[in-house]
């Protein structure tokens, strides 16, 4: 095993929080996993998985092992005349595999683009963006059961798939890496262009003709537009979750909050906009320290160079309380704090 020590952890977290790990290790097989847990040397320490470090931050050193997942591989497993199954390995990009399908056709991820971090993260918490989350097209994953040393398969069904939640978040959490998914694409697109802004961005690049590429592009040039480039500001994208309350709750608050922004959930409950909870506390373009809420996405909060991983969590404590106070609605870190 090519086990590392004492290895910096800037780079491989997307708010640029100086942090170290006392061991480090970058897996490149399925096999290796076995050998990390057999590992006199590892196997009895707390261990960190880590994808694309673009959902997690970090609060201090880690004291035990990072295993970075660096598998790759993307490719077409099966197909019939409406449908294409394509697995991908846990350390590709999800973008790099979102542009992979747009090029071959594939449709039923196009509105996913530029969502940061890695494939095999994507599942933990059911990715979601412009009306699409990952559960629509997912058929299953490969995870490595890390207290039987085997890999098993995980159905759609299997995996439990809420709003930014799934079995590896609650049940099942720190028992499973997950090594590959795959995904169940349509050879002829079904648009989804009412979420948000995009119809408003398709105008605005004159396209006539819809396609999966130029959802794709609107989708890129709107969350350019709104979100900082964690290589130029430091962040995990959204910081908290949009909260999902009871028709009855949120109409009770309306009376006395009239602008508030909600919008009926899947699960028949109102998901409510942590951005604009956040932004009437008047936190969003609020500077603390070296850290803030950003100013163009109040849920959005940044590393304006320095801040630790404390810092942030501080700032993010006071927001939930503060919104806790004025509305009586607790906002949940979408992020995972270690």
């Amino acid at each position: 095993m090519n086990l590392q020590q004492h290895i910096s952890l800037k780079s491989y977290n997307t708010f640029g929080i100086v942090a170290d790990a006392e061991y480090f290790f970058e897996l490149n097989s399925v096999a290796e996993l076995k050998d990390v847990f057999l590992s006199a040397e590892t196997q009895s320490i707390p261990k960190l998985v880590l994808g694309g470090g673009s959902n997690i931050l970090l609060t201090g050193d880690f004291k035990g092992l990072v295993l970075k997942i660096n598998l790759k591989g993307i490719e077409i497993i099966k197909e019939d005349a409406d449908h294409v199954w394509v697995r991908a390995g846990a350390g590709e990009k999800w973008h790099d595999l979102v542009m992979w399908c747009i090029d071959k056709d594939l449709a039923g991820i196009e509105n996913l683009s530029l969502i940061p971090g890695n494939t095999g993260a994507a599942p933990m918490q059911n990715i979601g963006a412009y009306g699409v989350e990952l559960k629509d097209t997912f058929e299953e994953l490969e995870a490595f059961n890390t207290i039987e040393l085997k890999t098993e398969r995980f159905s759609k069904e299997a995996c439990s798939f809420g709003y930014r939640e799934s079995v590896f978040k609650r049940k099942l959490k720190g028992q499973y890496i997950i090594t590959s998914i795959t995904l169940k694409l349509n050879k002829r697109p079904v648009f989804n262009i009412s979420y948000g802004a995009i119809e408003q961005e398709l105008k605005k690049m004159g396209v006539e003709q819809l396609s999966i590429k130029a959802i794709s592009q609107a989708v890129m040039n709107i969350r350019r537009s709104k979100l900082p480039d964690p290589a130029i500001l430091g962040n995990a994208g959204s910081f908290f979750k949009n909260p999902e309350l009871p028709l009855a709750q949120v109409e009770k608050l309306q009376v006395t909050f009239p602008g508030l922004v909600a919008y009926p959930a899947s699960t028949g409950n109102m998901k409510v906009a942590a951005g604009w909870l956040i932004e009437q506390c008047g936190w969003k373009g609020r500077r603390v320290g070296n850290t803030g809420s950003h100013k163009d996405q109040a849920l959005v909060l940044v590393n304006y160079g320095g801040a630790t991983g404390k810092e942030i969590y501080d700032l993010a404590m006071q927001i939930q309380q503060s919104v806790r106070e004025k509305y009586n609605i607790t906002i949940e870190p979408e992020v995972n704090v270690v």
